[in-house]
């Protein structure tokens, strides 16, 4: 893929200021309840990016847990850090999903929000996950639904294919292209998991400024990066005609916008 994991530069500050608040915390909210309710002391969050999940991780767990966040990107870390104190016993360390650099069944439970799309072996990131549980410790992790469900992303997909109808970036294809439930389902059996529970978690969020969202949905990810390669379009023009979109059909003062999720959840036996 072309550089679609690469989080870097001024991405994570327009990420987590400008997407977060919109389309990430209220997922957040609800996987830190499901993790806290597995009773779990010792928690790996990965792909944790900006520490969104990780600071609702925190709030939620008993003071005594302990959790280690991590991601591929460390300057996505970096702003995570900023959210904690030292006291608050939470590590941060950069780490491959795909090679997680942990001892065999480390922890009892396992969170990835909206991280597993961009891998690129996803049955190897199941494999790493299944052998850093210990036995009965619970694996949850979320997915985009398709683009059906969540037109934001169709919208800016449509938008940069219109400006580079030769060579489009496609960044915005990859969050919504790993929704479809039964090969999710028999990835996680054959990497041995069970007792994997589905749910479908449909979402409506008031944004109060729709100009400050689409400039996120283009700053905030490797959209940006892609755009600049490529040259001959100003992306500024980009984010004015997604904003535009988006009140056109979501309205504007506040936009509604909806948005579909998919939550997994499996136990290592």
């Amino acid at each position: 893929m072309e550089g679609h994991a690469a989080f870097t530069g001024s991405i994570p500050e327009f990420y987590d200021r400008e997407l977060g608040p919109v389309i990430f915390a209220d997922y957040a909210a609800d996987m830190a309840r499901r993790v806290a309710a597995a009773g779990a002391g010792n928690v790996l969050e990965i792909a944790a990016g900006t520490g969104i999940v990780t600071r609702a991780l925190r709030d939620r767990l008993p003071a005594g847990a302990r959790l280690t966040a991590t991601d591929l990107n460390a300057p996505m870390l970096d702003v995570a850090r900023r959210k904690f104190t030292p006291g608050e016993a939470v590590a941060f360390q950069p780490a491959d999903a795909q090679a997680l650099p942990f001892e065999d069944a480390a922890f009892d439970a396992v969170a990835c929000q909206f991280g597993v799309m961009f891998f690129p072996d996803k049955p190897l990131a199941y494999r790493e996950t299944r052998r850093v549980l210990s036995h009965g410790g619970r694996f949850v992790f979320s997915v985009w639904d398709s683009a059906r469900h969540n037109p934001v992303l169709r919208h800016a997909h449509a938008l940069v294919t219109a400006a580079f109808p030769v060579d489009p970036p496609m960044f915005y294809l990859v969050p919504v292209g790993y929704c479809a439930l039964d090969p999710i389902k028999a990835a996680l059996e054959e990497a041995g998991f069970a007792d994997i529970q589905i749910a479908v978690l449909g979402h409506v969020k008031e944004v109060a400024s729709v100009s400050n969202f689409a400039h996120g949905f283009v700053y905030g990810n490797p959209t940006i990066d892609l755009i600049r390669a490529r040259g001959g379009v100003d992306p500024d023009a980009i984010v004015e005609k997604l904003a535009r979109a988006l009140e056109k059909d979501f309205g504007a003062g506040p936009c509604r916008l909806p948005m579909q999720a998919i939550v997994v959840e499996a136990r290592r036996p």
